[in-house]
This record gives C-alpha cells, sequence and structure tokens, in this order.
C-alpha cells in the first residue's frame, strides 16, 4: 500500500483537497492521509513559535489555522472513495479520534508523536474491539457465523523518535491484530544516510506485525526502495501540488510527479520480489541502488538493523512526543483535576513532563507548590 499524505496541505480548502487526491491518484497512490488537527489537542498556547514565510508566529495559533470542521474530513472521504482510493486520517486526542471513528476511515494512523499518547491508543483499542464485538454480533444474527466476520479498522503506527520500549508499551494496548508498524525519522527532512533501513525487517521480526515506512527523506526513490528490499509493505509519503506553498510539511513533500517516479520504482521492486523470492529480490533492489546511487551510500542508508534514535532526532525525544502539562498556572494546595492537566506535545520552550502513562496518577493529587501555566508535570510538584 502506498499513502499519499496530504497531511494539512490542503489548508483548509476542500477545492484543493480534491487537487491533491486528483495527485494522488495520478501518482498511482492506493490510499490518501489526512490530519484531523485540534490544536488544544496537540499544543499549549505558550509552547513557543514557529518562523513562516509571513513572520513568527506562536506555534499554537498556526495549528488553529488548521483546525477544520468535520464536514471538510466528510467530504474529502467520499472524494477520495469516488475515485477508487483509501481514506485514512490520524487524530491527535479523544475528540479527534471520537470525531475521525464516526466517519468510518480506512484505517486511522497514529503519528510517532502519539505513539505514547496512552489515553487515545487506549480509546482506540476499546472501540475497536467494541466495533468487532458489534460485527460478530451482526454476523450471527444473519446466519454467517461460519464466516468471519469483518475486522475492526485497522490502525497504522509510526515508530519516528521511539526506544524499543515505546514500541512495545503502544503494541501492549492496540494488540497486532490488524495493526501496521512504520519505521520513521523524525526529522524534517530526515537524512537518507541515518535511516537504518534495516530496522524494517527486525521489527517485523520482533513483534510480529505488518511493516513498512513513513519516509520524511527528499529523494523519491532511495529510502523507498530499500525499504521494499527489506520487506515493507506500506509505504507513507507527503505529496504537494509544489514545494513552494504555504503548507507546514510542503518542503518535505513530494509534488505529483515525483511521487509518480516513487511509486512505479516500488512496483519494480515488488516485481523484483515476485520474480526472484525475497532474498534474491533483496539483492537485486540493492545492487540496481548500489548503481545508481553508490555501494557506500546505499549502506549507510541501509544501517544496522539496530533499534536506536536517529542523530537527526535524538534532541526531539521527550519534546515532540507526549508528556503531562499544567493547562493553568496554580497556587500550592491546588487538588488537580482532569481538565488541569494536559497529554500535550512540549516542542519549542517549554520542559517535558511526566510520561502520559502517569496521569490517572497525578489526578487527584495535591500541589506542594505552585506551578507555572503550561509547565510539564513533576513529581516534585505534588
Amino acid at each position: 500500500m502506498v499513502i499519499a499524505e496530504i497531511g494539512t496541505s490542503h489548508e483548509g480548502s476542500i477545492d484543493k483537497a480534491k487537487r491533491l487526491i486528483d495527485a494522488a491518484k495520478e501518482a498511482e497512490a492506493d490510499a490518501v492521509k489526512f490530519q484531523w488537527v485540534i490544536a488544544d489537542e496537540i499544543l499549549h498556547p505558550k509552547t513557543g513559535f514557529v518562523d513562516l514565510p509571513t513572520g513568527r508566529i506562536p506555534l499554537y495559533e498556526r495549528f488553529k489555522q488548521l483546525e477544520c470542521p468535520p464536514d471538510f474530513y466528510a467530504k474529502s472521504l467520499e472524494y477520495a472513495r469516488s475515485l477508487g482510493l483509501k481514506w485514512i486520517c490520524s487524530p491527535f486526542g479523544l475528540k479527534s479520534l471520537e470525531l475521525l471513528l464516526e466517519l468510518k476511515p480506512d484505517a486511522v494512523k497514529i503519528a510517532s508523536p502519539e505513539l505514547n499518547h496512552f489515553p487515545m491508543l487506549r480509546a482506540l483499542a476499546a472501540a475497536r474491539k467494541a466495533d468487532a464485538e458489534l460485527k460478530s454480533d451482526e454476523a450471527r444474527k444473519s446466519n454467517e457465523a461460519a464466516f468471519p466476520a469483518p475486522a475492526a479498522v485497522p490502525v497504522i503506527v509510526s515508530s519516528g523518535v521511539s526506544k524499543t520500549r515505546d514500541i512495545e508499551a503502544a503494541l501492549a494496548i492496540l494488540g497486532k491484530s490488524g495493526v501496521s508498524l512504520l519505521h520513521c525519522v523524525t526529522s524534517y527532512p530526515a537524512p537518507e544516510e541515518e535511516y537504518n533501513v534495516r530496522l524494517i525487517a527486525a521489527l517485523k521480526k520482533d513483534f510480529g506485525v505488518e511493516t513498512g515506512l513513513s519516509d520524511h527523506s527528499l529523494d523519491p526513490v532511495l529510502v523507498p526502495c530499500l525499504a521494499a528490499s527489506q520487506g515493507a509493505t506500506v509505504f507513507e509519503k507527503h505529496i504537494t501540488l509544489s514545494k513552494k506553498t504555504s503548507g507546514l510539511d510542503d518542503p518535505v513533500a513530494l509534488e505529483p510527479g515525483q511521487f509518480l517516479q516513487m511509486t512505479r520504482a516500488l512496483k519494480q521492486c515488488q516485481a523484483a520480489i515476485n520474480r526472484y523470492g525475497s532474498e534474491r529480490g533483496e539483492k537485486e533492489i540493492i545492487a540496481q541502488m548500489s548503481e545508481q546511487y553508490g555501494s557506500e551510500r546505499v549502506q549507510k542508508v541501509l544501517g544496522s538493523g539496530i533499534k536506536a534514535l536517529a542523530p537527526a532526532e535524538e534532541k526531539n525525544y521527550g519534546r515532540t512526543n507526549r508528556s503531562l502539562h499544567y493547562m493553568k498556572a496554580f497556587e500550592a494546595g491546588h487538588l488537580l483535576e482532569a481538565q488541569d492537566v494536559g497529554v500535550l506535545r512540549t516542542e519549542k520552550v517549554l520542559t517535558p513532563g511526566l510520561s502520559p502513562e502517569f496521569l490517572e496518577s497525578v489526578i487527584g493529587k495535591k500541589l506542594r507548590r505552585a506551578v507555572d501555566d503550561g509547565a510539564g508535570v513533576a513529581w516534585e510538584d505534588i
């Protein structure tokens, strides 16, 4: 499956979203992916600033600009399916997840920063379980019990800026049935030489799920084809109408012609694997890439196959993924309630807080000292 990540490149315009879906179809993608942005689920208003061509603005404000009504997503889903494309979307919190599941997407994508959003993962797991049970009941009532009931909505999980224990914790909640795991380097752009593509085969062996690639590198062929050589079956790459437009991810996205180049190269890789088998097919693909890009560079991209943070993302660990933050300033003695603590990305200037796994341990506790609005929750506070 090749997924054209539209993300927020539509800039809130359903007409532009349709043009991007058209481009994905023409580029021979199998699916398009959107992001259901609700700023308050992602960032604290005091998270810092982002530099844009139009000037320096608060990052929170930029995410507010990316919010779209549910009808926008419904229309994009309907249009994508009318062209024979699957429609996938990333939620970023409990509200966007609830709204997304109402639309019955073809898959739910968990982005790398949400790999440790445990409240959202638990809600998704519960919804999938309830959906599977409902479908089983419907099958029995219609005398179709002899046939397997349709599976719950598939889930695709990215594993950028993560460690092995983070993946283990997420899959312990989501389970492995109907779940695919994408290797990713969370850097924009991501250096090809840091991709450690051999990890894809290792993840498949270690976790027993389908594996693939979420690619933020700039070359349309090198990393995707080497990922195919390592058994990747799902490929996700950003698409844009132009790298010069103002979408947050447009500078690292592929324009339609480049995206088509990638999809056709991947089909050639699959043809080699089908013809020669996985072991010889891998050698054929690596030989072709070595001839095109040089053997030394290819070996660097393939890497060791050992899970570790890429150098380009090391500084982001704990900042782009989720932690607990105070939603207001509070005085000593305050009893923390559910609305007082957010499961947010730390990002620019704030200090990371406790892992979301401790959310329930924090709620109901008394503050022993005053805390600032947006500060990361620390054990010393309570």
